[in-house]
């Protein structure tokens, strides 16, 4: 029954437990709202697809382990990302406004402003990668 799932569901998520279900009809959509991320089929009903946070393209189960990998691959880039990112930004921005000048280390505003567009460049390229996998 579909309030039996919805409860089922919300006592894992009371044990700290993370909750993911895969649904395709109307009995299910209760279940895939109050689930951590609810996954329909693009076959489904429009019900289950409104109430699920991920729609899959296929009717393939397989297609769950991508979905978890890719998910995994995108997290760990925008960490990847992230990091990049604060690493020129701390890195650049003190030196371009002159912090360092004193002890003789400075660098041309338009050199610094490379550099940012070299940060923007390396996250993009980063994220690219994510299409190759």
């Amino acid at each position: 029954m579909p309030s039996q799932k919805s409860e089922t569901i919300k006592k894992l998520e009371n044990k700290n437990k993370f909750v993911m279900m895969c649904g395709d009809g109307i009995n299910d959509s209760p279940a895939l709202t109050v689930s951590n991320i609810g996954v329909s089929v693009n076959t489904g009903t429009d019900i289950a697809m409104d109430a699920s946070s991920v729609i899959l393209t296929s009717n393939d189960l397989q297609s769950i382990v991508n979905l978890i990998n890719i998910s995994k691959k995108t997290i760990r880039n925008i960490k990847q990302n992230l990091f990049w990112a604060f690493f020129y930004n701390t890195l650049m921005i003190p030196i371009a406004i002159g912090v360092l000048k004193p002890i003789g280390i400075s660098i041309n505003p338009m050199i610094a402003s490379l550099a940012m567009v070299l940060s923007s460049i390396t996250v993009i390229l980063n994220a690219l990668r994510l299409k190759n996998n």
